[in-house]
């Protein structure tokens, strides 16, 4: 059996705080150490700990994509051998313009693809070069490959405790 962190009042606060995202004031940290009611340090020390056992994924920047001017947004998806699927990941998902990169399970015989890598642009030529410089890195690793372009922008959100 797996243990789980304990979490207390405190944590629960901090978790139920920062679920819309952190405020955006100069001093985050400080801002919810107020509503919360401890010290700044404390809500620092308490996120790394949950951090840390797992309790919270990561804490970071989601942007708008159409408001930075990625208008165009294509999830590219690719046939790769499975036995490299990992690998070649790795290597798609380090490149700067590929937002997440995983792999994910066939459909055969509709679906060969098991590779998948989000691409932004300004315009879907820009993003059809991105998915071009990707093709060039897999090679003939690429038994094919399509993108399927964004239609609309659907509301993102996380667990809500």
């Amino acid at each position: 059996m797996t243990s789980r962190p304990m979490l207390d009042a405190t944590d629960r606060a901090l978790i139920v705080a920062t679920q819309a995202g952190l405020p955006l004031v100069p001093e985050p940290y400080a801002a919810l150490a107020e509503r919360i009611g401890v010290g700044a340090d404390e809500v620092e020390r308490r996120l790394q700990a949950m951090i840390q056992s797992g309790v919270i994924r990561r804490i970071g920047a989601v942007p708008n994509h159409y408001a930075i001017g990625w208008t165009a947004n294509g999830m590219t998806v690719w046939d790769v051998d499975d036995a490299r699927v990992d690998a070649l990941g790795e290597q798609i998902g380090a490149l700067p313009f590929v937002t997440h990169c995983y792999r994910r399970p066939r459909a055969l015989p509709l679906w060969p693809y098991n590779l998948f890598a989000m691409v932004h642009g300004a315009s879907r030529d820009e993003v059809c070069a991105k998915a071009d410089r990707i093709a060039e890195l897999l090679g003939s690793c690429a038994r094919a490959h399509d993108i399927l372009f964004s239609t609309r922008i659907l509301k993102k959100s996380g667990l809500r405790i």
